[in-house]
Order: structure tokens, then C-alpha cells, then sequence
């Protein structure tokens, strides 16, 4: 396997699991995908990025001085606690019926991710 592509993709069984996480809560909370499903793709690879190099879903938006000690810290982990307490999603992810950019989607396939993300 390329060194390269494992550095830079999130694996198979995380994309699957947050891509699968993402579809589930986004149907419980009654929120929807962007409109632009690249956003949704991008988002997702990220979050399963981050659970294999953190072991947690690291909101991917975001800047962060050290990534290890806010995964650890769980504020910004996925659904996050603004997202949990107000519905407000950064990463426009999860987003309400009413958000100006929220899709009518609340599942997204896994080679729709891959062939996303393999572009970027």
C-alpha cells in the first residue's frame, strides 16, 4: 500500500464508521447535510482522519494548538457540545431545515466520500 495515500486519507473502517455515525445522528436530531455534497465528504474524511491519528472524531474545522490534548478533552469532538447543546455545527455537517445551506440529504455513500476526497 502507498505510505502517502495512508498518511493522507482516514481508513476504510473509520470513513465507514463516521460516515455511519454521520447518516444516524443526522436522522435522530432531524438535521441535514450540506447542499454541496462535497462539503459533506470533506467533513466526514476528516472526522475519520482524526480517529485514527487521535483515536477520537476531532471537529476537522477548526485550528487547533494541540490536537491530542483537544481530542482528550472531548469539547470539540464529534457531535461537539455546540452542536449537542444548540444545533450549531461549524462544519456544516448537521445542519437544521431552516440553514440556508442544508441539503434535503441525511445519508451520504462511501464512494461518494472516496471519490470526493481522492480529488483533493
Amino acid at each position: 500500500m502507498n505510505t502517502t495515500s495512508q498518511t493522507t486519507q482516514a481508513s476504510d473502517k473509520n470513513l465507514e464508521l463516521m460516515r455511519s455515525f454521520s447518516e444516524s445522528y443526522a436522522k435522530r436530531t432531524d438535521t441535514y447535510f450540506c447542499v454541496d455534497p462535497s462539503v459533506t465528504a470533506v467533513v466526514i474524511e476528516g472526522l475519520a482522519k482524526h480517529k485514527d491519528d487521535l483515536g477520537a472524531p476531532l471537529c476537522p474545522c477548526r485550528h487547533y494548538e494541540d490536537k491530542v490534548a483537544e481530542a482528550a478533552a472531548a469539547y470539540w469532538n464529534c457531535p461537539c457540545v455546540p452542536m449537542r447543546e444548540r444545533k450549531e455545527c461549524h462544519c456544516m455537517l448537521f445542519l437544521t431545515p431552516d440553514n440556508d445551506f442544508a441539503g434535503e440529504q441525511q445519508e451520504i455513500g462511501f464512494d461518494e466520500i472516496r471519490a470526493t476526497t481522492n480529488h483533493c
